[in-house]
């Protein structure tokens, strides 16, 4: 019994999203851990109560060295733009970088296996698949990197006002960063990675207006660059730092508030698509279906 050409595209349909979700299961995972080492390190949890690494993580770590080994063996070394993106998206840590290239490496060979049980156009299958999944990396990479900029933009509102409160209270500018980004590490985890990586470049010798110019050079937000323009300003001409957050708190979530606007004003002319294609065909043949089906049987019967 031959099999049908739509089985093999359901088949092909169904791995390539499993692959997909994997890929972003194993890209961000190492982040969160990461994330979660850190705030433990910042509240003092000794590293003795940490479990043991378990068998899943020793053969994620042996096939991590087997692809390390693959990638210089055929010269695919990390470039600054790769790392660059991979700083933007949060994915710091080397597993990230050889999931990405396991996935670059493995991903194309899986899908040509795929295409070639495809009877119908296979060497077209087999390119497309094997195209599709060589780029899947770079898209997971690509939604990931939308993602932390977009939960940064979410966090930044709070993270100013807590700043605000921190400053009244007397502390500096460098303690009240690390002690928001305490406060923030479970509901803002983004918010917590970049004020503790300023608190590092710091405390590694970085001048702070260069730590506060890298860390908008990592997100690309416009609110970024307007709160480390903000800061490097009062840092320069010695305003006071308490009223400069307060009135570009103000300022933002000003802006959050007209961007919510204008998401909702938008809806009324998006909303038409689904009512033209799916609502209203429903409703005509709700109501206009009986009486067609009763002047069909009416016509049926005057022409007997």
């Amino acid at each position: 019994m031959t099999s049908s050409p739509l089985f093999f595209i359901c088949i092909s349909i169904m791995v390539f999203s499993a692959m997909g979700l994997l890929g972003s299961v194993m890209l961000t995972r190492s982040s969160r851990a990461a994330s979660e080492r850190m705030f433990q390190v910042t509240l003092g949890v000794s590293a003795k109560t940490q479990p043991r690494p378990s068998r899943t993580n020793e053969v994620q770590k042996n096939l991590f060295a087997a692809v390390h080994w693959i990638r210089s063996r055929l010269g695919m070394t990390e470039n600054a733009k790769l790392l660059e993106r991979f700083a933007h998206a949060g994915l710091k840590s080397s597993g990230s970088r050889d999931t990405y290239f396991a996935a670059k490496l493995l991903g194309p060979v899986l899908a040509i296996l795929i295409g070639s049980f495809i009877p119908s156009s296979r060497a077209f299958a087999m390119a497309a698949l094997g195209g599709i999944f060589y780029l899947l990396p770079d898209i997971i990479l690509n939604r990931l990197i939308k993602r932390r900029r977009e939960k940064i933009r979410r966090g930044i509102p709070d993270a100013i006002d807590l700043l605000v409160i921190c400053v009244d209270a007397g502390l500096g500018m460098d303690q009240a960063m690390l002690r928001v980004g305490q406060e923030l590490g479970t509901s803002h985890p983004q918010i917590y990675e970049e004020f503790m990586q300023i608190n590092r470049e710091q405390r590694a010798g970085k001048l702070r207006l260069e730590a506060w110019q890298a860390m908008a050079e990592r997100s690309m937000l416009p609110e970024i660059d307007g709160f480390v323009n903000m800061l490097m300003q009062t840092e320069r001409f010695g305003t006071p730092i308490a009223r400069a957050l307060s009135t570009y708190g103000d300022g933002i979530r000003l802006k959050r508030r007209q961007r919510a606007e204008e998401l909702a004003a938008k809806t009324t002319v998006k909303i038409i698509f689904p009512l033209v294609l799916f609502i209203f065909p429903s409703m005509f043949i709700v109501l206009l279906g009986p009486a067609g089906i009763n002047i069909a049987k009416g016509l049926s019967g005057a022409t007997q």
